[in-house]
C-alpha cells in the first residue's frame, strides 16, 4: 500500500447547459454562497468550510462532471503523488504547477481509470468562514462524493492502489452482489464512494449540515420549495449518517446529511452490509423504501466527457 498523501475532499465541479437556473438553485435554494462569479463560471462556497469553494459551476453545451478535487498537505506531497501516478502509467492532464483558481495553491490533474478528471492540490489559501449557527439549514461543508462506474471493482482498486484510499464498508445484495464501496482518506467513514452503475457518471454529491435539527429544517425547506425529493429522510447503516436526496435542476442527485461516522482507523474492520435489509438502508424506517426507481434516479446521464479535460 502506498503512503496516504491525500488529506481530504475539496470540491466537485459541474458543467451545465442552463447555467443561470443552476446558479440560482445552488445559491438561493441549496444554500451555498457565490464566493466568486464570472461570465459563465461560478465558485460556490459552504458557509462553514475553509475551502475556497465546494462547488464550481461552468456553463457548457453538455452536462458533465468536470472534476473532483482532493487536498494534500504539502507541495512535496503533490509532487510525490504526480511522480507516483506517472510512473504507474496513469495519464496526467497537467503537471504540478501553480493553480489559477480562487485561493491559488499548487496542484495537478489526472484521469482515473474511468476517464474522469481528478485534481490534487496543496497550499490553497484558507477562505474566511464562520460557524454555522443553531437553526441555520445551510451546508457547513461538502461531505462526500459518490461516483458511478460500469467496472466498480477496477475503480475501487485504482483508488486503493494509486491514491491509498481505504475501504470502510461495502453494500451488497443476494441478487446483485456487491454494489457500493465506501472509501476514506481520513477518519471520516467516506469522502468518496463508488457505485455499480450502467455508465460513468456522478451518483451524488453530499453536503454536511450542522446537526439533526438543521438537517431536518433543510429537508423541509427544500420540500416546501418544491424541489424533487428522491429518497429520505432517513439514517444509513454504513457511515451512520442521515440522508435526504434531492435532484438539482439538471437531474444531478444531491444530498443533505449530518453526523457522518468518524472511525478509529487502527481498529476498524470493513463490514459487508446486505442492503436488502431495510435496517441497512434506513435505520430509522422513515424514508421511502429503496427501490429500482430510487436507484435509477442516481444513475444520472452518461458522462460523455470522460478522458476529456475540462477548462481550467
Amino acid at each position: 500500500m502506498n503512503e496516504r498523501l491525500i488529506t481530504h475532499l475539496r470540491h466537485v465541479d459541474l458543467a451545465v447547459p442552463d447555467y443561470d437556473k443552476q446558479l440560482e438553485f445552488y445559491t438561493n435554494t441549496w444554500g451555498l454562497e457565490p464566493e466568486t462569479t464570472d461570465d459563465g463560471i461560478a465558485f460556490l462556497a459552504a458557509a462553514g468550510s475553509p475551502e475556497q469553494y465546494s462547488v464550481r459551476l461552468r456553463k457548457a453545451d453538455e452536462k458533465r462532471l468536470d472534476l473532483i478535487s482532493f487536498g494534500a498537505a504539502t507541495a512535496g506531497d503533490v509532487d510525490a503523488m504526480a511522480d507516483r501516478l506517472g510512473s504507474a502509467g496513469v495519464q496526467l492532464v497537467s503537471e504540478p504547477d501553480k493553480l489559477q483558481t480562487p485561493g491559488g495553491g499548487y496542484g495537478f490533474r489526472f484521469f482515473d481509470n474511468d476517464g474522469r478528471t481528478i485534481e490534487v492540490s496543496s497550499d490553497v489559501a484558507v477562505r474566511q468562514h464562520r460557524k454555522v449557527e443553531e437553526g441555520e439549514s445551510i451546508p457547513v461543508k461538502l461531505s462526500h462524493v459518490v461516483i458511478n462506474s460500469p467496472n466498480p471493482e477496477a475503480t475501487v482498486a485504482f483508488y486503493q492502489q494509486h491514491l491509498a484510499f481505504a475501504l470502510s464498508d461495502t453494500l451488497m445484495s443476494p441478487h446483485m452482489g456487491e454494489v457500493m464501496w465506501f472509501m476514506r482518506t481520513n477518519i471520516y467513514h467516506h469522502s468518496l464512494a463508488i457505485a455499480r452503475g450502467p455508465h460513468v457518471s456522478l451518483h451524488h454529491a453530499s453536503f454536511e449540515l450542522r446537526g439533526i435539527d438543521e438537517y431536518m429544517r433543510g429537508t423541509g425547506r427544500l420540500l416546501r420549495a418544491g424541489v424533487e425529493k428522491v429518497w429520505g429522510p432517513g439514517r444509513h447503516m454504513a457511515g451512520n449518517n442521515t440522508f435526504s436526496y434531492f435532484l438539482d435542476p439538471h437531474g444531478n442527485t444531491i444530498e443533505y446529511t449530518t453526523e457522518l461516522e468518524q472511525l478509529d482507523e487502527d481498529t476498524w474492520h470493513p463490514h459487508l452490509y446486505d442492503f436488502s435489509d431495510p435496517m441497512v438502508t434506513d435505520q430509522w424506517g422513515t424514508a421511502n423504501p429503496m427501490s429500482e426507481f430510487v436507484a435509477k434516479k442516481s444513475f444520472n446521464d452518461p458522462d460523455r466527457g470522460v478522458f476529456v479535460a475540462p477548462p481550467v
